[in-house]
C-alpha cells in the first residue's frame, strides 16, 4: 500500500510589509520566496530589485500591501559603497571575471573629490549589460552571459548626494543617495574610467528607501529563527498595509461615505462636507473606526477620487 500524499499546507492571508535586511549571495527574488514560505504567505512581492552581491534594506509586500509597492520603486535610494580602484569586471563588481588590471591608482583626495563633483546632481548614464533590463522580451544579463554586448542609450539620472567617507587606497568609501534607475556599478565604474584607473564595487549596500531606513530592518536568519510568528502567532517585524503610504495626508469618512467609496464612487469633498484642510493629490483614506479602505486623489475641483482600495476585514465594525 503506498503512503498517502500529505497535504498542501494551505496559504495565509498574510498582509503587510516587512523590512527586510538581504545577506549577499541571494537574489532578491530568492530572499522574497524564502520570506515568504517562512510566513506561508498566498501572495507577496518586492519593491525593486538588489544585486545579488548586494546587501542591505528590501521592502516585501505581502497581501493587499502588494497594491502600493510601485510608490516605492519610484522612491529614492541611498547606498554605501566600496570602489576598488585599478581592477576592471565584466559585471562590474565581485561577482564577474577580471578584464583589465591597474597600477597606478594612488590619488590625493582633492583629485577625487574633483571627479566625484562631475557625478553630483542630473547626470546620464549607460546602464551595464549585467541588468535586468528587457531587449526584445529577454533581460540584458542574458545576452551577457552569452556573450553578446548590446547598444544601451544612456539615461538620465539624478544623483542627489555623492559623499567621499574614506580613502585608503585602492579604495574609496561612498555613500549615494539618488533617484530611481540609478546603477551604482555603472557609477562606480565610471567613477573608475574618470580617475583612468577603471573599478568595480567591492561591496554595496542599500540603507535607504525613500522613507524608509535599516534600523528596523530584520535578517532572514532572524526571521527564519522565529519561524515567521511571534509568541502571540504574528509575523515579525510586519508593518500594517498602509505604511508604505506613511508620507501622505489622511482622512477619515463615516459608513455612508466608506461605502460608496469603496464601490469606486468619487465623492464631492464640498457636498458631503469631508474636511481635508488645504489637502491635494493623493491622499490615504480611512473609515471613521480607523480601517484602512486605500488610496485616492484630492483632485483640483474638489473631488475625491478612488485610486485603489484594499480588501481587508470589516471596516464598519464598531
Amino acid at each position: 500500500m503506498k503512503n498517502p500524499v500529505p497535504a498542501k499546507k494551505k496559504r495565509l492571508d498574510v498582509h503587510g510589509v516587512l523590512l527586510l535586511d538581504k545577506p549577499a549571495g541571494i537574489s532578491s527574488n530568492d530572499a522574497l520566496i524564502r520570506a515568504k514560505r517562512i510566513f506561508n504567505a498566498k501572495k507577496a512581492g518586492h519593491t525593486g530589485t538588489l544585486d545579488p552581491f548586494a546587501t542591505g534594506l528590501l521592502p516585501l509586500c505581502f497581501g493587499e500591501a502588494t497594491k502600493f509597492s510601485q510608490d516605492l520603486l519610484d522612491a529614492d535610494k541611498t547606498y554605501e559603497t566600496v570602489v576598488h580602484l585599478g581592477i576592471r569586471t565584466t559585471t562590474g563588481d565581485t561577482e564577474g571575471e577580471i578584464v583589465e588590471r591597474t597600477d597606478a591608482v594612488s590619488f590625493r583626495t582633492d583629485e577625487i573629490e574633483a571627479v566625484l563633483s562631475r557625478f553630483r546632481g542630473d547626470i546620464r548614464q549607460v546602464p551595464p549589460m549585467y541588468s535586468a533590463l528587457k531587449r526584445d522580451g529577454k533581460p540584458l544579463y542574458e545576452y551577457a552571459r552569452a556573450g553578446i554586448e548590446l547598444e544601451r542609450e544612456a539615461r538620465a539620472v539624478t544623483v542627489h548626494e555623492l559623499t567621499l567617507l574614506d580613502y585608503s587606497a585602492p579604495c574609496l568609501a561612498l555613500r549615494v543617495r539618488c533617484s530611481k534607475g540609478t546603477y551604482i556599478r555603472a557609477l562606480g565604474e565610471d567613477i573608475g574610467q574618470a580617475l583612468g584607473c577603471g573599478a568595480h564595487l567591492k561591496s554595496l549596500r542599500r540603507t535607504r528607501v525613500g522613507f524608509l531606513t535599516l534600523d528596523s530592518a530584520v535578517s532572514l536568519p532572524a526571521l527564519e529563527e522565529a519561524g515567521g510568528k511571534t509568541a502571540g502567532g504574528n509575523p515579525p517585524s510586519l508593518e500594517p498595509v498602509d505604511y508604505l503610504l506613511s508620507s501622505f495626508p489622511s482622512l477619515a469618512l463615516n459608513a455612508v461615505l466608506a461605502k460608496r467609496f469603496l464601490n469606486g464612487q468619487r465623492l464631492s469633498l464640498a457636498k458631503e462636507n469631508i474636511g481635508t484642510a488645504g489637502m491635494t493629490g493623493r491622499c490615504r483614506v480611512y473609515a471613521e473606526n480607523g480601517v484602512f479602505m486605500g488610496t485616492a486623489e484630492i483632485r483640483p475641483d474638489g473631488v475625491l477620487a478612488p485610486e485603489r482600495l484594499v480588501a481587508l476585514p470589516d471596516v464598519f465594525a464598531s
